[in-house]
């Protein structure tokens, strides 16, 4: 995922090409209004009853779109789809659940994927969801990698997700303006998650979060870059994918679109609107050196200056609710050593963190072990039982 930024470490003078943005959602409740730079972030835009889904048939759908801020300050429009129980009583439990979204087009955001019939959601997240969902809590399900699908992006990830449990506080009639609140997220999700919680004290400090569930956490894209070096591999894609998505976010400080070569203008166009799959197939076997003008791509400041931004063992901020890690002993996609230093920075500082390793070496099955353990532990902090800690 992070690993796109090699792609970034040499800004050589080359042909000017322009950050390649998304096909915008046809769809006008996406749209940003002309009085968004008057608005605060967390202001509810709009709001939209949806259609029932058949993955969760024993709740209510409503869509929220809000005023949230991008990456380099500027506000933007953001959207967020809240699942209510049928049998939800006011202020009642309020969960919000990183979906991983690994992909660069609009429709591969949750809102709209919810509808689509993706497997993936059907199959993985939906039995657990309806767990939840009859217990009475209501689900928020934000589109966390904002209007331009800035996959790669994390910190973006946490102030969008922040903002959307602002904005749905403010929705009467959802009746989660007095709601505790917990986050819960893996991998992609689990990025928004955890920045969500580090990001929270200096940037919503109002909101009611009882702790912090997150798995599978990519925290440092600048080791992911070097672990992912020059050599070909089979999941390319998706660090091409995170190039783009960073651009889009930073496109004064990753001008990555000037530097790739013929191969890899066409590979961006071809996954500059896609989804999982087709990143995944579109990538695989390729490695920077097909895809970038330079021989020798010499590191330059400002890329890896993005990188830190969106690495979260490199910030200083320490979530104040407490924490549950979980990840695979020996995880062949992300540095691990990126999650202990963390947790170890996070207990330092006397955050509660219960950290549990798993011995599957796959990113993905370990999502699978870790997911009803991390519920069980929400659940303690929605009933108020001190969080546990093996700090």
């Amino acid at each position: 995922m992070g690993a796109a930024a090699a792609l970034v470490t040499g800004m050589s003078a080359s042909a000017v090409a322009q950050p390649l943005y998304p096909a915008p959602d046809p769809d006008p409740f996406y749209a940003a209004p002309p009085d968004l730079p008057a608005l605060q972030p967390g202001d509810v835009i709009a709001v939209r009853p949806m259609p029932p889904l058949l993955a969760f048939p024993s709740s209510t759908v409503t869509m929220v779109k809000f005023r949230s801020t991008n990456s380099t300050g500027e506000p933007i429009a953001a959207t967020t789809t809240v699942l209510t129980p049928n049998n939800h009583a006011p202020d009642g439990p309020l969960l919000s659940y990183q979906h991983i979204i690994n992909g660069l087009g609009t429709q591969c955001a949750v809102s709209r994927v919810l509808y689509s019939g993706d497997p993936n959601l059907q199959v993985r997240e939906a039995p657990a969801l309806n767990a939840l969902l009859l217990r009475g809590w209501s689900v928020a399900l934000p589109d966390h990698l904002g209007p331009t699908s800035a996959y790669g992006a994390a910190k973006l990830g946490g102030q969008i997700t922040l903002d959307g449990l602002r904005a749905v506080r403010r929705v009467g009639e959802l009746a989660l303006g007095n709601s505790r609140m917990a986050l819960l997220g893996y991998s992609g999700g689990g990025m928004a998650t955890s920045w969500a919680a580090a990001l929270a004290p200096g940037y919503a400090p109002e909101l009611p979060i009882v702790g912090a569930a997150e798995g599978g956490v990519p925290m440092n894209l600048v080791k992911m870059v070097e672990g992912l070096g020059y050599s070909r591999h089979p999941v390319f894609g998706l660090a091409m994918a995170a190039a783009i998505g960073l651009e889009r976010e930073y496109p004064n400080q990753l001008p990555i679109s000037e530097h790739l070569n013929g191969l890899g203008i066409k590979l961006r166009d071809q996954i500059a609107n896609g989804c999982t799959n087709e990143i995944l197939v579109r990538g695989a076997g390729h490695s920077v050196m097909d895809v970038a003008n330079e021989t020798s791509l010499a590191q330059d400041p400002r890329a890896r200056a993005v990188l830190e931004e969106n690495s979260l063992e490199l910030f200083d901020g320490v979530p104040r609710v407490p924490i549950y890690e979980w990840r695979s002993r020996d995880d062949a996609l992300i540095p691990t050593d990126a999650i202990d230093n963390t947790v170890r920075r996070y207990c330092t500082a006397g955050t509660p963190v219960q950290a549990d390793q798993y011995p599957s070496p796959d990113h993905l099955t370990t999502a699978v072990l870790g997911t009803p353990i991390a519920v069980a532990w929400i659940d303690a902090r929605f009933r108020g039982e001190p969080a546990p800690s093996n700090c």
